[in-house]
């Protein structure tokens, strides 16, 4: 257990550290590009997206999850999964191409055909690298992965504002998804020592295919289901308005989504070695989500109620439509994490059929709710995505206390105190912020401030579980290092 715990530390931190280095060059990206384009640039990107996670879920197929959680695995399994991965690449390809015009004909926007068949060349990079991510992630060298993410981000980001602000429009989004997958696959080949060879058997295809099948189909079902709302506000509605939902849900994605993808991404390969021993996950389980709830919950809180001050201040006044769009989508960041820990339990579990399950069920109810609130606008498309979000838990948590007796109510419990103080400080911050009258700069320091130690205190008062073992973790490594001196 005491090297579980230290592989989940160390794995963890090094997500943490890839995922603020990574995130914080691109938030600083982000934020010249959001000076240099209109929202229409990125609503036309957007559309694009969709199209092409669709296909990239495609060659991605779950394999890569096959091998991560895989108690052996042969290097005949991974050739087969890499040449899987190159084969299923051309095949997307041809589709995304020669399917590029209907698509653009949809959207009423004709620029989007090219964009397209530029965008989908990702499909085959993505497939060059896949093998090789899989590999770092079962050697927990998360280190590794760091170093590629992190040049991907840097140099792509440069470019992507360079081209900007010379007038590339569009494009230069383009250019800065097309680099960034290109740097980083070119890393993790030159650092690692694996290389593919001519075999391939299809008996390590069937046999990591029938745990994978049903995370394929699951995957086109949560593509489908996310980029449903693009689809739906750039169908009925204007490139301008896709452009500020995408960009409110990407700022909303940095700190909920990309924070619980640090902690799955670190815990999945360590706690798939003990996957039977029921009591033990449950535990593992319990700390992940109040140490993870502990972490997000106050960052989107003070997401939300910074918003009016810190859109105005970053970006241009284009912008400020997407601020009551960015402060419901946190609502929706605050519950991922529960989500994705529950479906990383399913994984470790070896249930993916029951996750494709319950993915049924969950797209079912949130495609309803989409279809019935377009004619509310887009506020109202996202209100709808945070009562899906809501009744998602009931499967999601009904399977969980199936598998090792951990229940909505029991989760409820260890979310709830960092929840309540999280809305507290959220709502004090929020409020401050509008009575304030001095510059945007200082409303955005003291507000956020005075946030954060709301927060901080109220948990301290009501001993909320992740800070207790936070602290626990931190005074002992503390001593450690005293006690070495």
């Amino acid at each position: 257990m005491e090297s579980i715990n230290r592989k989940i530390s160390t794995g963890i931190l090094w997500n943490l550290a890839s995922l603020f280095m990574t995130r914080g060059a691109s938030v600083v990206f982000t934020l010249f590009l959001a000076r240099l384009l209109v929202p229409e640039a990125f609503g036309l990107i957007a559309m694009a997206i969709v199209v092409f996670e669709l296909a990239n879920t495609f060659v991605n197929s779950g394999l890569s999850t096959a091998l991560i959680r895989s108690k052996i695995v042969s290097d005949v399994d991974l050739n087969t999964v890499f040449y899987t991965n190159f084969m299923l690449s051309g095949v997307a390809y041809i589709i995304l191409f020669f399917s590029a015009p209907y698509v653009a004909e949809f959207y009423n926007q004709a620029e989007l055909t090219l964009l397209i068949q530029v965008t989908g060349l990702i499909v085959f990079i993505n497939a060059a690298r896949i093998v090789q991510t899989a590999v770092f992630s079962r050697n927990m060298d998360f280190k590794s992965l760091t170093k590629a993410n992190i040049l991907g981000v840097l140099i792509s980001g440069g470019l992507a504002v360079t081209t900007a602000w010379y007038g590339w429009g569009v494009w230069s989004l383009v250019i800065q998804m097309l680099s960034t997958t290109l740097v980083s696959t070119f890393v993790l080949w030159y650092i690692s020592s694996w290389r593919p060879k001519l075999e391939f058997s299809s008996e390590s295809f069937i046999r990591l295919f029938r745990f994978s099948r049903s995370l394929l189909l699951e995957s086109f079902l949560e593509v489908i289901f996310t980029n449903s709302y693009i689809l739906v506000i750039g169908r009925f509605f204007s490139a301008e308005a896709t452009g500020l939902y995408f960009f409110a849900k990407k700022l909303s994605d940095l700190a909920a989504e990309q924070l619980t993808s640090a902690v799955q991404g670190a815990t999945l390969p360590a706690l798939s070695t003990m996957q039977d021993e029921t009591e033990a996950l449950k535990y593992k389980y319990r700390q992940i989500i109040q140490l993870t709830m502990f972490i997000i919950a106050p960052v989107m809180a003070l997401l939300s109620g910074l918003a009016p001050v810190l859109i105005p201040l970053a970006f241009n006044k284009s912008w400020s439509a997407a601020i009551p769009y960015l402060q419901l989508l946190c609502v929706v960041g605050v519950l991922y994490p529960l989500h994705a820990i529950n479906v990383n339990l399913l994984l470790v579990k070896g249930r993916s059929g029951l996750l494709l399950k319950i993915g049924f069920i969950k797209r079912a109810v949130g495609l309803s709710l989409l279809l019935l609130s377009i004619p509310y606008g887009v506020s109202g498309i996202i209100i709808g995505q945070i009562i899906s979000s809501v009744f998602a838990l009931l499967p999601n948590t009904y399977f969980s206390a199936q598998l090792i007796g951990y229940s909505l109510l029991n989760q409820f419990k260890d979310a709830v105190k960092p929840l309540v103080s999280a809305f507290i400080s959220g709502f004090l911050t929020w409020s401050f912020i509008l009575q304030a009258e001095y510059y945007l700069f200082l409303r955005l320091l003291s507000g956020g401030l005075i946030g954060l130690v709301v927060y901080l205190l109220l948990c301290y008062c009501i001993r909320a579980e992740g800070m207790v073992l936070l602290t626990n973790k931190l005074s002992a490594k503390f001593k450690i290092k005293e006690s070495t001196k």
